[in-house]
């Protein structure tokens, strides 16, 4: 597992996933290195909708179909911090492309572009990601904290966050109610 690169997986979280932070979650990975990983949880919406937070960073956001949409809980870092998630990739300030299909963007450009109705067809906004430093998330798939999946978006950005977990589980051929809090080794 040492050359494994997670870029463009799902983590999923095994039922025994004791970090608060992660219990339950379905986790998107954006970049993958000898410097750590980076990804955003996909499946935590929080008490903030789209309205509020473009209000909150002083945009207007008159797009009826956005309004009400959730923002998420992407991680416990940064989480005064945010980043969208979106497809297409386009053209913004400071986007990781995480592969020829989504991006991964902190520029503010990108929220000011979709008050002005022309921003990406599909995103999610998280406050906050998730961090992993260099070998972390390699041995906490050794110990059985998470199963990989590579990812559809499909799942992210067509799907409500309550489906999103199940329909990842489905990736891999596996029932969640199947899944057992202990780990076993042959």
């Amino acid at each position: 597992m040492e050359n494994a690169n997670f870029i463009d997986h799902f983590l999923i979280a095994m039922p025994g996933m004791m970090d608060p932070n992660f219990a339950g979650t379905l986790t998107y990975i954006c970049d993958h290195g000898e410097q750590g990983a980076l990804g955003v949880v996909v499946n935590r919406p929080i008490e903030l909708n789209l309205d509020a937070l473009f209000s909150q960073i002083g945009l207007a956001l008159d797009d009826a179909a956005l309004k009400d949409k959730p923002v998420y809980y992407g991680g416990p870092v940064q989480v005064e911090r945010g980043f969208v998630l979106h497809r297409p990739i386009g053209h913004w300030g400071s986007t990781l492309s995480v592969n020829d299909r989504v991006g991964l963007t902190t520029s503010k450009d990108i929220l000011e572009a979709t008050a002005r109705h022309e921003g990406p067809a599909e995103m999610l906004i998280t406050l906050g990601y998730a961090g992993w430093g260099p070998g972390q998330l390699e041995d906490e798939i050794k110990q059985n904290a998470w199963l990989t999946v590579p990812a559809d978006p499909e799942v992210i950005f067509s799907l409500p966050a309550e489906q999103r977990v199940p329909a990842a589980m489905r990736l891999l051929g596996i029932d969640q109610a199947m899944l057992s809090e202990e780990a076993g080794h042959a």
